[in-house]
């Protein structure tokens, strides 16, 4: 259940990424960092669908720290572009906010799964 949400989490959060990179890209040209985040952005998603089907929970808990380790590059792509004017604290904020929720719950699930 609660990978569930953690999914629809992360997938509201990749389509936030593909506007705001697509965006980015039409009116401000930039795409060299966009592109960086485009790649981290999308991934935590597909790590976290792709350890639905872990063959044990060794397996499980690699993929779940893949997507952690993409939440936080996600997080540094983000901070460059806000820091570059790319973003507006607004969208900052907010992509910040969701990427982080994210992450509190990508751990959680990481710590529950390595107690058992």
């Amino acid at each position: 259940m609660a990978e569930s949400i953690m999914l629809d989490k992360a997938k509201d959060f990749a389509v936030d990424i593909v506007n705001i990179c697509k965006t980015i890209k039409e009116s401000k040209r930039e795409s060299v960092l966009t592109n960086q985040l485009l790649r981290s952005g999308t991934s935590i998603g597909a790590n976290i669908h792709e350890s639905k089907y872990a063959y044990s929970s060794t397996d499980f808990v690699y993929k779940m720290q893949i997507a952690l380790k993409e939440c936080y590059e996600s997080e540094y792509w983000l901070e460059l572009l806000f820091r570059t004017s790319y973003l507006s604290k607004v969208e900052y904020d907010k992509l910040k906010n969701n990427c982080g929720a994210i992450r509190r719950m990508l751990i959680s699930s990481i710590n529950t799964a390595k107690g058992k």
